[in-house]
């Protein structure tokens, strides 16, 4: 009993069982981590106007690890500058050729010249960019655990909520305009919230006897996930937008945790430890019989998070060795199940950023908690979160 009900406060309710730390409160921050070289790299040199437009497309770039800044010999030139108060214009050369030259407007010059960024990342790699995405996640710099939201590199931060209480797994509506979450707000006991985030107005979205938490919204907005154990054992409900005409998916005697939608919306991957210990299903999001993964990785696979910009990809967290990594699974099978991530400290709770390749996750010791970009092919790791935020986790990730 005593471990089905740390199943149920842990994976449930924060999505993550955390047993045993197996890392001290004395580890060093070891700062970026770059465990592989890319042969596909690409050489860039990076230049803005003025000095911050500059600084923040240096460190925006050098995260990415698609990327190689060099200060001469470079496949592509990558000029930002400002325009006006809300806009940036971004020149990309490739030798003396004119590659592009846009200028693109944003909700202020800091977010335009991060969406400008991701004009230079499609024009120069194709692949999809991340820089202009939005943050929303946890942080306990006044000592209880509210929501802020900010952008991918911590600027324009907001706090959310002020409910002096433990506020745990926001998640953005597709639309950027809501984000859902669980609180022990008020009644002490796990309920789900809904903000508006043009009005800061909270409403109560489901609480009902038991738990009520990991909701999470479909790519349409449509309907919302979520875990309820009111009946029993905690199990996969899903509920209109406006928590209403709720329905049981799941019916065992196992713990169900952490659901996530395909980016069709059509399915659910989620955590349950039916089989002896938390591993990862897959269902159809209208019910039906769940099938297990063959992730074939670690006894404890939770928490995870399907790619919207590739759909054959779901980011998890493992147990590797005495501590936690992360994983991805390829649902296509060309590419093997893997461990990602190569933190010297723990490493949990993957949202993927845009192009399929990137994530955010938590690094967490003892004492201390912080969010890192993490590039899953060359494994480079980079921290985001400031030291003036405290500790910091849980991120969920609105895509530009």
């Amino acid at each position: 009993m005593h471990k089905r009900l740390i199943f149920i406060l842990g994976a449930a309710l924060a999505g993550l069982l955390v047993a045993v730390s197996s890392v001290s409160a004395q580890v060093r921050e070891l700062g970026p981590i770059d465990i592989a070289t890319d042969v596909k790299t690409i050489s860039i040199k990076v230049t803005g106007s003025p000095a911050e437009i500059d600084q923040l497309a240096n460190i925006a770039f050098n995260a990415h690890g698609r990327y190689r800044r060099v200060a001469s010999g470079q496949a592509f030139d990558l000029r930002f500058t400002a325009v006006a108060a809300n806009q940036v214009r971004v020149e990309v050369l490739r030798g003396t050729t004119p590659v592009t030259s846009q200028i693109i407007t944003g909700t202020s010059q800091r977010n335009a010249l991060l969406r400008a960024a991701d004009v230079a990342v499609k024009a120069t790699s194709g692949l999809n960019g991340f820089f202009g995405s939005k943050l929303a996640f946890i942080s306990e710099r006044t000592g209880k655990q509210e929501i802020y939201t900010g952008d991918l590199f911590f600027g324009e931060v907001k706090q959310i909520t002020r409910d002096n209480a433990q506020a745990m797994t926001p998640r953005w509506s597709p639309d950027g305009n809501r984000i859902v979450y669980t609180s022990f707000y008020k009644s002490g006991f796990p309920d789900i919230f809904l903000i508006d985030l043009a009005t800061l107005q909270r409403t109560t979205f489901v609480s009902l006897k038991g738990t009520n938490s990991g909701a999470r919204f479909s790519p349409n907005g449509q309907q919302v996930a979520l875990i309820l154990s009111g009946e029993g054992n905690p199990e996969i409900y899903v509920a209109n937008a406006q928590g209403r005409n709720i329905s049981r998916r799941t019916r065992t005697t196992a713990v169900e945790s952490s659901p996530s939608f395909s980016p069709d919306g059509s399915q659910i991957v989620f955590t349950s430890d039916s089989a002896g210990g938390p591993q990862l299903y897959v269902m159809p999001a209208a019910g039906g019989s769940p099938r297990r993964l063959a992730t074939n990785i670690s006894g404890y696979c939770a928490e995870p998070d399907w790619s919207r910009g590739n759909a054959n990809l779901i980011a998890f967290t493992v147990r590797s060795g005495r501590g936690f990594q992360i994983a991805t699974h390829d649902l296509s099978g060309k590419t093997p199940t893997k461990v990602v991530s190569r933190a010297p400290m723990d490493a949990v709770e993957p949202s993927w950023l845009a192009d399929g390749r990137h994530l955010v996750f938590t690094q967490r010791a003892a004492n201390t908690r912080a969010l890192y970009l993490l590039d899953t092919e060359t494994g480079k790791s980079t921290r985001i979160s400031p030291e003036g935020m405290g500790q910091t986790s849980q991120a969920s990730v609105l895509a530009p």
